[in-house]
């Protein structure tokens, strides 16, 4: 069997992205309390956190889907790559317009830098490899 590494990403991305996707949104107010001291006071709030946890889980069902379908994996891979860096991207606008966030946010757009990056190497690297 072959080091599939495009595999690898999509499986380790979508687990690795579960429990954050989770903290957005099954019980928002009390995680995202715990973590960022982020208060979620209303229907509406709460109405939002859960749609992002719904968007998050939709592409790691993809993402687990390309892991495993052959034919899928590199729209996978394109939405791993848009996705990451889709979010660094805003979170690095909100750096140069708002500050600094709390250290995980640092860490999560560390993270979506290297995944996004990877998943456009691992695309490269298999459209140029018979």
């Amino acid at each position: 069997m072959r080091f599939d590494a495009g595999r690898i990403l999509l499986l380790l991305s979508a687990v690795g992205l579960l429990p954050i996707a989770l903290s957005y949104g099954a019980f928002p107010a009390t995680t995202l309390d715990y973590l960022f001291d982020i208060e979620v006071a209303n229907v509406n709030s709460t109405h939002i956190y859960r749609a992002v946890m719904g968007l998050y889980l939709g592409n790691l069902l993809f993402w687990l889907a390309g892991a495993w379908l052959p034919k899928l994996k590199p729209f996978a891979l394109v939405t791993l790559a848009l996705f990451m860096l889709s979010l660094a991207t805003g979170r690095l606008l909100s750096i140069a317009v708002d500050g600094m966030p709390h250290w995980l946010m640092v860490v999560y757009l560390s993270l979506e830098v290297i995944i996004g990056s990877a998943a456009l190497l691992v695309l490269m690297h298999e459209h140029h490899t018979p």
